[in-house]
């Protein structure tokens, strides 16, 4: 009894720290303007091997209702067609730049030594780094950059809408907004008085030039694999500050095309992230097993042992609802279905998985692949 209450108890707290963080959660306005002179913006695409999403992408970026910027593609050494699809749309709209990526020098992760090379051509005094699998409204621009500069923020990121269409999506994607919304005390950073480091979502980072060279770069994360998370961290080192938002209106994307892409993916956020602190990471896997997974173990138990009669059956239904009740409302304003909270449970499972695979791989030195590259302990890349 004692135990199913203080499971209670700490997803009570889970479900406060959520609605915290759902009113703490700015959404950039619709009315957003931006003061003349307007700046320009220099709008950064890294892209490997993505001739099928690189098109929308740019397509999308250029219909924006803000008129000074540029576009700078860098093709990272792709196999595919993406530069001439890039060729093709630069041809036709002088906004559109194609830079190819030089070769991947040791100890750079690809990510990051793609967007440095773009930054260092950059004439924007703002740089917005997003993904080729992105695509934006046409007011998007406008609206952070409008909502950026009125902060005065070293590093605006967000949460943009996750699109998922096939069940290995449905099932494994939405789970990192729960997780964040739900265990991390965004609402609490963000009031900070002192400039601390929140989550930066790599497939959204605008930056003021100045802000951006003052942390050298990406270069200052060459070496990690999620270099979103550790820009953010040296954004706040610098005394800059750094804000999160709702784009689930104004960016969406889609991560990965199937399941194999979604587990090497999240393997690969995983495994980068175990460098930081294995233990912690250790202690926060079995503290999420126990609350977030376990609730449903105990309902089962329930159900199908019929000589078991416990007093603590209505803690665990009490614990199950919560879980049901902040999956849905996280999936509810990221627009996700009814269907992907239903397989929260198997959602869950999938994480705890991709948590013990990724700390398998840091442990062994197994490293993790990704489009074609291979980071592992002798990479020195995190």
């Amino acid at each position: 009894m004692i135990f199913q209450a203080i499971v209670a108890i700490i997803l009570s707290f889970s479900i406060l720290n959520l609605a915290l963080n759902m009113k703490s959660l700015r959404v950039p306005g619709k009315r957003g303007r931006v003061p003349a002179p307007q700046p320009l913006v220099t709008i950064i695409v890294p892209a490997r091997d993505e001739e099928n999403n690189i098109g929308p992408c740019v397509e999308s970026l250029l219909r924006q209702d803000y008129y000074n910027f540029e576009i700078i593609v860098v093709d990272d050494n792709s196999e595919d067609s993406t530069s001439s699809v890039v060729s093709r749309t630069a041809g036709e709209d002088n906004r559109v730049h194609l830079i190819r990526g030089e070769p991947l020098p040791p100890g750079w992760a690809g990510k990051p030594h793609a967007c440095l090379q773009a930054a260092r051509l950059a004439k924007g005094d703002w740089l917005l780094f997003t993904d080729a699998d992105t695509t934006h409204s046409p007011d998007m621009l406008r609206r952070t950059l409008s909502l950026a500069m009125e902060t005065k923020v070293a590093l605006l990121s967000g949460l943009p809408r996750q699109v998922t269409k096939q069940i290995s999506q449905k099932v494994a994607i939405p789970m990192i907004y729960f997780i964040i919304l739900s265990w991390a005390p965004l609402w609490l950073l963000q009031l900070s008085p002192k400039p601390v480091a929140s989550v930066a979502i790599g497939q959204f980072l605008l930056f003021p030039k100045d802000a951006y060279w003052k942390i050298g770069g990406h270069e200052s994360v060459k070496n990690r694999i999620t270099e979103d998370l550790y820009l953010g961290a040296e954004i706040a080192k610098s005394g800059g500050r750094h804000l999160v938002v709702d784009l689930s209106d104004l960016v969406s994307c889609r991560m990965y095309n199937s399941l194999r892409e979604v587990w090497e993916g999240l393997t690969r956020a995983l495994y980068s992230v175990s460098s930081i602190s294995m233990g912690t990471l250790a202690c926060l896997l079995v503290a999420g097993y126990i609350c977030f997974l376990g609730p449903f173990y105990w309902l089962l138990k329930m159900l199908f042992d019929s000589h078991l009669t416990p007093g603590w059956g209505p803690l665990v239904i009490i614990q199950v609802s919560l879980l049901f009740i902040m999956r849905r409302w996280v999936d509810a304003r990221f627009k996700e279905s009814l269907l992907s909270t239903l397989l929260y449970p198997l959602g869950i499972t999938f994480i705890i998985a991709v948590v013990l695979n990724g700390m398998a791989r840091r442990l062994t030195g197994a490293g993790v692949s990704w489009k074609k590259r291979t980071y592992d302990r002798g990479s020195s890349v995190e």
